[in-house]
């Protein structure tokens, strides 16, 4: 375990341990029921602390969500092919995977897009992405890793066989990188920061690919159709988490930051790597058709393609459903408040 993990509950392992113990309790070790809330997922990642943030001031209703924290988004992933959550927080490039699979998922909401927030870090001695050419790179495999390290190679012209990939759990990245089985790492923040603070350094990040590593919420079909009002609650949270970070990003950057090994300041400059996106942006985007966001999209299913991690990947407007997040904003008044 890398020394910037989440604490937020005292020790990580443990807090993750009974959080999915409780998600297993709750949901595949006894029936379902009507009241039960429902589960979403979602890995260490700055771009989905406002959901932490909702749940941990009490802005999301829990007797209706349950925000469920996994170690990583193989973990998220693994649990909702499972049936152990209803809703998560993922990359785009891992939905499409998803629904590639066979997995009834649909987007309700763009949560982020990343500018410089995820990256591939190196040792010192590589300069830029070329010095990687027969070096070995760290990525998990599953996760929007992949698509990065792709899009490296390919804005650089280098064949995909230039680099030797290993596929290692990104929670072990560090120590790879440590002790020299790997030359770079494909990670993200707050991860990112402990490899920078241990003397890596960035050699290619999502600034150079802006706006193709998009966060969204996916909610399992079946989900959509039986519990809309639980759906409503969860991205009223999201609205209301990212509203109080807006508001007052110093007191969020404080309790978000704690147990990651940062201090609020560095916290926040994390976040400057990214765009957190309110309800109302999202739907913007996605509801006018956004060029640039259907364009990307489409850039990114056609790398995922070229990968071979899907067979072929579905248009954006396919995926997604904004039934919910018209009937949460048609609620709400200016400022974020319901009605």
């Amino acid at each position: 375990m890398t020394a910037n993990k989440r604490k937020r509950q005292g020790d990580w392992r443990s807090a993750w341990l009974v959080g999915a113990l409780a998600c297993l309790l709750a949901l595949g070790g006894c029936d379902r029921t009507p009241t039960a809330p429902m589960a979403v997922g979602l890995n260490a990642w700055v771009g989905f602390d406002p959901l932490v943030l909702a749940r941990d001031r009490q802005l999301l209703d829990g007797d209706l969500v349950k925000v469920v924290e996994l170690p990583s988004g193989t973990e998220v992933q693994r649990a909702l092919e499972n049936g152990l959550l209803d809703a998560a927080a993922m990359t785009l490039d891992e939905t499409m995977r998803m629904v590639d699979a066979g997995l009834p998922l649909r987007i309700v909401a763009l949560l982020d897009t990343s500018h410089g927030a995820d990256m591939i870090v190196a040792h010192p001695a590589i300069k830029r992405p070329e010095d990687l050419r027969d070096q070995f790179v760290a990525v998990e495999g599953s996760s929007v890793g992949a698509l990065l390290l792709y899009r490296m190679l390919q804005t650089t012209q280098m064949p995909r066989g230039a680099i030797k990939v290993v596929n290692l759990d990104v929670n072990t990245h560090l120590a790879a990188l440590r002790d020299g089985s790997v030359a770079a790492a494909v990670t993200y923040a707050p991860l990112s920061v402990a490899m920078i603070e241990a003397g890596y350094r960035p050699v290619f990040t999502s600034r150079d690919i802006a706006g193709e590593i998009v966060d969204v919420l996916v909610v399992r079909q079946d989900v959509l159709n039986t519990r809309p009002g639980a759906v409503d609650a969860l991205l009223r949270g999201w609205g209301a988490g990212v509203d109080a970070l807006r508001t007052d990003p110093t007191s969020a950057g404080d309790a978000l930051s704690r147990g990651t090994g940062m201090r609020a300041p560095a916290y926040l400059s994390v976040l400057e790597g990214l765009q957190l996106l309110s309800l109302a942006e999202g739907m913007l985007r996605l509801q006018t058709q956004d060029k640039a966001v259907y364009e990307r999209s489409q850039r990114v299913g056609k790398a995922l393609e070229d990968i071979g991690l899907v067979r072929q990947a579905r248009p954006l407007a396919e995926l997604v459903d904004l039934a919910p997040l018209q009937r949460v904003l048609a609620d709400t008044v200016p400022g974020g408040v319901s009605k």
